[in-house]
């Protein structure tokens, strides 16, 4: 084997490879088209592949672009996990997104029996833990491609390499100060996409695993996030979403910093882009300077989401969150101030280790108080390898679900007061697809990230139109075009 491997490494095709990225990337991809193309001729048909996302908005981007690259390599869409190259882009927030992935690629296991043909790719974040590495290569050593969320720019590179392979291709980076753009992209809606501004992480909250597999916070330069935003309202976007562990602290490691709040009045200069979103917000780093470019924005939307994760300050000091519940709701105070009309929406954690039934009161007062318009709600989870896996008192099973329920109760009841505030007005809407449960009508979303459905000629999708709000049905609406 290790003969085989260094055949390959010295081969034409890796000699010839430019050094450069990513210029680099881009030369693999022709390498890669060649390798497919020569593959489907002998098979008589297309190779097929699957992408399979798990986990956040990031990780969605990310499998735009691995989508992308497949694409342009000369593989096309399965409709399922039966096919010639399974990627799974995986999620390590939960332990329970782990053994999804475990569970899942029993099946494909299955499949690859069958068809020879078949090649299973991992990478993501859950590849950047050196315990899940070692598990694939012990009990799944049909997985033919690993990598993680550093060298993600790598895929064709490596694409090829797996190509050229009958051997377990593994590239895992511990941690990289390397931004690599502009390479292919295969977006979800043709009117909106996801824009990555920053990399990684610096917060280190104590349940979180995510700065160790993200890595330490990277910040694009702001001409390149202009200038992608450019090309993509070019080729027909009306919306972007700004994308970051924590987009709030932007800049700080640039040679020259500017602030996410400077960055947002740059983009707004963009013509034909309409509209701009934005995530993850952490509390300590919402700057007045921000909720004042919020405020008097034409294109920022009006939804903001700001994690709580607890409402009680003891709680808060023990994940290292660095606010505390009366800083937490002054902000709250000071947008709602600013922009009246917001729609805030929160992440919660229950039965965090050593939460108290007074712990957890103060979480509901302070859900009570806010009145988010949605809160996603979970149930704490232990992660190996960060401080609060250790701590003692961890909340007993039984208690965490009764406080579970109980907040669930509480948000779907505040949400559903919230979200009915708009009951009546017209609002601007942007038309994302078909409804997926009645025929003849359209599904669009507010600046609030409110859904409407109305009815409406498909030939309305990737427009921005008026509706007028008829009926509220809890966290969506039923309404008119106008």
């Amino acid at each position: 084997m290790p003969n085989q491997e260094k055949r390959i490494e010295e081969s034409e095709i890796f000699k010839n490879a430019p050094l450069e990225e990513p210029a680099r990337q881009y030369y693999f991809i022709e390498q890669a088209r060649e390798l497919v193309k020569k593959q489907s001729e002998e098979l008589g048909r297309p190779l097929t592949f699957c992408c399979v996302t798990f986990g956040c908005q990031m990780n969605a981007r990310d499998s735009e672009k691995l989508t992308g690259i497949l694409e342009q390599v000369g593989y096309v869409t399965s409709e399922d996990e039966n096919a010639d190259f399974v990627l799974y882009n995986t999620c390590t927030v939960r332990e329970n997104a782990n053994l999804r992935v475990y569970g899942r690629l029993g099946h494909l296991h299955s499949l690859k029996n069958k068809n020879p043909h078949m090649r299973i790719g991992l990478c993501g974040c859950m590849m950047q833990e050196s315990h899940v590495v070692e598990k694939i290569k012990k009990s799944y050593p049909f997985v033919d491609l690993v990598f993680g969320t550093h060298n993600l720019y790598k895929f064709p590179e490596l694409l090829t390499t797996m190509l050229l392979n009958n051997r377990m291709i593994v590239d895992i980076w511990k941690e990289t100060d390397q931004i690599v753009e502009d390479l292919p992209a295969d977006r979800k809606y043709p009117f909106k996409s996801g824009v990555n501004i920053m990399f990684g992480c610096n917060n280190f909250c104590s349940y979180c695993i995510v700065p160790y597999v993200r890595g330490r916070e990277r910040s694009r330069e702001p001409k390149a996030i202009i200038r992608e935003i450019e090309r993509l309202v070019a080729d027909g976007v009306k919306e972007v979403m700004l994308l970051g562990q924590n987009v709030n602290s932007y800049g700080k490691t640039l040679e020259h910093p500017i602030t996410f709040a400077e960055l947002l009045e740059e983009i707004e200069k963009i013509e034909g882009l309409e509209r701009v979103r934005f995530m993850t917000s952490h509390p300590k780093d919402l700057s007045d300077e921000l909720i004042a470019v919020m405020a008097k924005s034409q294109k920022i939307c009006h939804h903001l989401h700001l994690p709580l994760q607890s409402g009680s300050s003891r709680i808060l000091k023990e994940m290292n969150r660095r606010y505390d519940q009366e800083r937490y709701l002054n902000l709250v105070e000071k947008i709602r101030g600013a922009v009246p009309d917001i729609s805030l929406t929160t992440d919660i954690i229950v039965g965090f280790p050593g939460e108290t039934e007074e712990d957890f009161q103060e979480t509901l007062k302070v859900v009570e108080q806010v009145g988010y318009d949605t809160a996603f709600t979970f149930i704490y989870s232990k992660r190996s390898g960060t401080p609060a896996a250790s701590m003692e008192n961890q909340v007993p099973e039984d208690v965490i679900k009764d406080r579970f329920d109980r907040l669930l109760s509480l948000v779907q009841e505040k949400g559903r007061q919230a979200s009915s505030r708009f009951l009546g007005t017209v609002q601007e809407v942007l038309v994302e697809e078909k409804s997926r449960t009645a025929p003849g009508m359209l599904t669009g979303r507010m600046g609030q990230n409110l859904l409407v459905h109305f009815p409406g000629d498909p030939s309305l999708i990737g427009e921005m139109i008026p509706v007028r709000l008829n009926e509220c049905k809890g966290f969506y609406y039923i309404g008119e075009k106008i």
